[in-house]
């Protein structure tokens, strides 16, 4: 360097701080290219303003564009723009220190930081980008001449605690900044950085869809002997484009590259936001849902942008965990680049973001099933089980995912229902929506429990996914009308009107004649169930196995238990219909003999069918079976 060099020290603040930077806060390295990729995009942007605002400033912004050099001889790595430059007040300004106010305090917290996750949360806040060249160079040469001045600065760095500063002449607007990196065989050298495919892989990754060309002279030669310059970036963010100016084929070729999914999408949701916090979103629902789509370890699809530059994908923060198979990108304005999840979780414009997103979404189903009922039967066979979900996590929108269930029912077993078609289709004098939660269609249709509604013409709902049982004791209600499980409380439908003496004289009547077998029951099966009572929900079967209200199924209790939950057993229900054969003679028995020792054993066959009829564990098989045996040997 000439005579005018000057040699500064990083303020002692900056010091720490770049240390952290090389060695705790990135754990990918890949993401120096990025930072000062979009460091170069935002200096072309600031020229590109400037020159429409201040016609002196005689900027040439016909061709503003990035290029990448590659010296592999002298191991060299170097990003150039002809964007806005610097002065050497802002050199001194912007990288010999990185925060003016609040340095001191930020590394107080970073002392108190107890991992590099947590340093990262906070560091990501002062914008440090141009130090993570540090992790892959043991020196940095900066040069620089700002647009309307003749005065260039060449700025020099090891990172170690002191840096370079001259005035030089003949330099082009713009910044050029380049890394030598550090030796192949060291330790911290964990990429080639200087290879063609591993430059072409972080562009691709994080900065395709910069605004401006990036450009790099590639392996292949042309006619003259020379590198051919080429850009790597496709520059296509269709987010930031009127949809008026968007093609189908264009959404769909995008669509096919985030999600590698080459069916077409169930639909395309394309929205821009401007106000206090700017953002752009462009969406997609797929038509076929993925193949892991409820495995634990199944990712989310939206990814998130900062001005074009790819920050993360699986954003967790932007959709909630029962749209995760909604795929797409969210571009924000306004965020830092090194933004972490952390920050992301608790940052209330984000929070608003999610909100409008969410919204949106199901704006887009719902649309969707009142203009085109066969799309959206197939986008619900698809997606239904995981939208259901959405009734268990997300209160704000229980009124929307109510109107978008879509439910078997024994109206029509060849379509499903809404409850909004239930409601109407309701009986006269009907308050509860009635519906029956089961492993299969064919199980909850010859369950004991739908005789009586079948019989005077209820209409239930089959429910049979895993989520059903959870989800229909979170909601008490839809449009003022209880759900209401015909395997839980009482159901009784046939309750007879005041003035209707003949139905009340039988009722009355049943009451007083099974008054003493219905005690015996109770105490007898004790270990079982909590109450034996008549039942009117039971036209052809001789009893069934029902829950309090308030009770929690069978199916939850296995699904809780297969989690590793220990829960208490939960004693039911017996209800006997006190018209059926085999009831009325176990009554006649119990009247003639209450001593006879095989009255509780037919008790038990009586428990026993009930819960096989409802597709239940028996406690004890082989007990049942033997007694089972014994009575139909005695019988025969």
């Amino acid at each position: 360097m000439g005579s005018n060099v000057e040699t500064l020290e990083f303020q002692a603040e900056t010091r720490q701080l770049l240390r952290l930077v090389i060695h705790s806060i990135y754990s990918n390295k890949d993401i120096f290219l990025r930072e000062l990729i979009s460091n170069a995009s935002d200096a072309l942007d600031k020229l590109r303003l400037e020159s429409l605002t201040d016609s002196g400033l005689q900027a040439d912004t016909s061709d503003l564009h990035i290029a990448l050099e590659v010296d592999k001889d002298a191991r060299t790595l170097t990003i150039r723009d002809n964007g806005i430059g610097m002065s050497r007040d802002d050199i001194v300004e912007l990288i010999g220190t990185i925060a003016k106010s609040g340095t001191a305090g930020l590394l107080d917290k970073l002392k108190e930081a107890k991992d590099a996750a947590a340093a990262q949360s906070l560091i990501g806040q002062f914008g440090v980008g141009f130090y993570s060249a540090f992790m892959v160079a043991d020196k940095v040469t900066l040069r620089t001449r700002r647009a309307g001045t003749d005065q260039g600065t060449l700025w020099e760095s090891d990172g170690q605690g002191t840096y370079d500063i001259q005035a030089v002449d003949g330099l082009p607007t713009g910044t050029s900044v380049t890394l030598h990196l550090k030796p192949a065989d060291s330790e911290d050298a964990l990429a080639d950085y200087l290879s063609e495919w591993k430059i072409r892989q972080i562009v691709k990754q994080y900065s395709d869809f910069i605004r401006w060309p990036i450009r790099m002279a590639t392996e292949r030669t042309d006619a003259d002997g020379g590198g051919e310059p080429e850009t790597l970036n496709s520059m296509k963010a269709l987010w930031a484009r009127p949809r008026s100016e968007v093609t189908e084929a264009e959404y769909h070729e995008f669509y096919q590259q985030i999600s590698h999914d080459w069916q077409e999408p169930a639909a395309t949701i394309h929205m821009r936001a401007e106000g206090t916090f700017e953002y752009e979103a462009l969406l997609f629902l797929p038509s076929q849902a993925p193949f892991d789509l409820f495995s634990r370890d199944t990712r989310r699809g939206v990814q998130l942008y900062v001005k074009r530059v790819f920050i993360m994908d699986d954003c967790d923060a932007l959709m909630p965990n029962y749209l995760r198979f909604v795929k797409g990108v969210v571009d924000a304005h306004d965020l830092s680049l090194n933004i972490s999840r952390e920050i992301l979780q608790h940052d209330r414009q984000i929070q608003g973001v999610r909100r409008r997103l969410v919204k949106k979404v199901l704006g887009a189903i719902k649309d969707m099933q009142g203009k085109d009922a066969e799309r959206y039967a197939k986008l619900w066979a698809q997606f239904g089980r995981v939208l259901k979900e959405g009734l268990i996590e997300d209160t704000d929108n229980t009124d929307t995912l109510l109107e978008l269930i879509s439910a078997a029912s024994t109206h029509d077993p060849q379509k499903t229902t809404t409850l909004r078609e239930y409601v109407a289709r309701m009986k006269d004098g009907q308050d509860a929506i009635y519906y029956l939660t089961g492993e299969s269609r064919a199980m909850v249709e010859n369950s004991p429990h739908m005789e009586a509604l079948t019989a005077q013409g209820y209409e239930v709902l089959i429910l049979t996914d895993p989520v059903d049982e959870v989800w229909t004791d979170r909601v008490p209600a839809f449009d003022g009308h209880r759900l209401q499980s015909i395997a839980k409380g009482q159901v009784d439908l046939d309750e007879p009107a005041d003035g209707d003496q003949e139905a009340n004289a039988d009722k009355a009547q049943h009451e007083q004649d099974f008054a003493a077998l219905l005690p015996w029951l109770t105490t007898t099966l004790s270990e079982h169930v909590k109450q034996v009572r008549l039942s009117s929900r039971l036209t052809t079967s001789a009893a069934c196995i029902v829950g309090d209200a308030h009770d929690m199924t069978p199916t939850l209790e296995k699904m809780y238990r297969a989690m590793g939950q220990e829960l208490p057993s939960v004693k039911r229900i017996l209800e006997l219909n006190p018209t059926h054969p085999l009831i009325t003679a176990l009554r006649t028995a119990h009247q003639a003999n209450p001593d006879d020792p095989a009255l509780a054993e037919i008790a038990e066959l009586v428990h026993g069918s009930a819960l096989l009829a409802e597709g239940g564990d028996l406690p004890e098989p082989a007990r049942f079976t033997r007694l089972l045996a014994e009575r139909l040997t005695h019988t025969l």
